[in-house]
């Protein structure tokens, strides 16, 4: 519970805030408005080099503080979802392996068939309205990126809450592993994905809501 909130708010709980979730003390002793943690953001995100090092950080901060990455995109959509989405994410996709910092989504590989709803039923939100799904095999143009593709359901639901408002618990990205024909990628000890080939297996790219 304690982690779980201070990965939304970090400076910006009050001290009767931080006595009652018991958090006082690990955090610095500072109260930030998420105006002053955004302005923090957007130096550091000025800071990076490259489109891939944005895409990067701002993933970063989509995991530890889910709030502020969306106050972020709504404040100038224009401006960031080139970085999140197309055309950042198809380099991002293509670095996935490199790039892996925690897992976003479910993953259901093809010696999952059977057992699909236990693992459905591992996904912590369950009131879910926005699936979408890939297999990876025709990423933008860039051919077959096996499980590096989950980079496309992941910015594309992110785009979901930034301009359709869904709420990003209600969203889920669903990767279809079933091997990659990529010989770069099956040779890659950073590839991520399951390493066998599968040549005629179907291609799926579709978003379902419900």
């Amino acid at each position: 519970m304690k982690a779980k909130v201070k990965v939304e708010q970090d400076l910006a709980f009050s001290l009767e805030e931080r006595h009652q979730l018991g958090i006082h003390g690990l955090l610095p002793p500072c109260f930030n408005s998420q105006d002053v943690q955004l302005l923090r953001v957007l130096k550091n995100y000025e800071m990076k080099r490259d489109d891939l090092d944005r895409y990067v950080f701002l993933m970063g901060l989509q995991d530890r503080n889910e709030k502020l990455f969306y106050r972020l995109l709504t404040s100038d959509i224009e401006r960031f979802m080139p970085v999140i989405y197309t055309p950042t994410v198809g380099l991002a996709c293509q670095q996935y392996g490199l790039i892996f910092r925690r897992p976003r989504g479910l993953f259901i590989t093809i010696h999952d068939r059977g057992h699909i709803s236990t693992i459905l039923q591992n996904w912590p939100e369950k009131d879910v309205r926005a699936v979408c799904v890939t297999d990876g095999e025709r990423i933008l143009g860039l051919g077959d990126l096996g499980c590096c593709g989950m980079g496309i359901p992941v910015g594309k639901l992110a785009l979901y809450t930034a301009c359709g408002g869904v709420p990003p618990q209600q969203c889920l990205p669903i990767m279809l592993d079933v091997g990659t024909d990529n010989e770069v990628l099956l040779k890659d000890p950073l590839y991520i994905g399951l390493r066998h080939k599968e040549s005629a297996r179907p291609g799926v790219m579709m978003t379902c809501c419900g």
